[in-house]
């Protein structure tokens, strides 16, 4: 058997570690997106009490950036278009919980949870034309109780270390969705089909 010189051998581990390199680079440029914390509100209003909604449940089901995007710049860079090439995120909605009696129930009942157990939202694209100060538009698809439809949400961001925190308030209808409004003390409380869906999350920066 010949063995391989010790040339062929120095070759051939500078070219695993070339190759290691530049994949390992790129994959460090795709890791996923992370919510450090989050906190998504529901609030709307009645014909007896304003009420609201709140879950911490927040979980990443897909992200990717772009290839180019790493390094000390990265919150700078992923804000740019199309940095970011796919963003997927869902909130249990099971989880939403108000400290108004008996809003729960009839609340996880309208969004149909046992059917559809997640609310989803789907980024499409991000929008920084025209904006300063950390704000964007942020265009996608939110699926409730099985109805998806497109949404666009303005956004703030700001930079925090390593961290980059996202503020974001967007109106809709729950009949939109197919939402009958809850109501409630045999039908005297009746719900505003309103809402206003408030969130506030930490993106963590991808491990390096």
């Amino acid at each position: 058997m010949t063995r391989p010189s010790s040339n062929s051998v120095l070759l051939g581990c500078a070219g695993a570690l070339a190759m290691y390199a530049v994949f390992g680079v790129v994959a460090r440029a795709q890791a996923p997106l992370a919510i450090d914390s989050a906190r998504i509100t529901v609030s709307g209003t009645s014909n007896i009490h304003a009420y609201a909604a709140t879950t911490t449940t927040v979980r990443v089901t897909r992200s990717q950036v772009a290839g180019a995007v790493a390094g000390p710049d990265f919150w700078t860079e992923v804000l740019k278009p199309g940095a970011i090439e796919a963003f997927e995120v869902a909130i249990p909605a099971g989880t939403l919980s108000s400290p108004k009696e008996g809003l729960d129930k009839n609340m996880h009942k309208a969004l149909k949870v046992q059917e559809y157990a997640d609310i989803t939202f789907r980024l499409v694209r991000l929008d920084t034309s025209n904006k300063t100060d950390g704000r964007a538009r942020a265009i996608g698809m939110l699926r409730i109780a099985g109805v998806e439809k497109e949404v666009a949400i303005e956004i703030t961001t700001k930079r925090t270390g390593s961290t980059l925190s996202v503020h974001g308030v967007v109106d809709m209808l729950m009949t939109d969705y197919g939402i009958k409004p809850p109501t409630a003390m045999l039908g005297m409380l009746k719900t505003d089909p309103k809402i206003t869906v408030t969130f506030e999350t930490v993106l963590a920066i991808p491990l390096t």
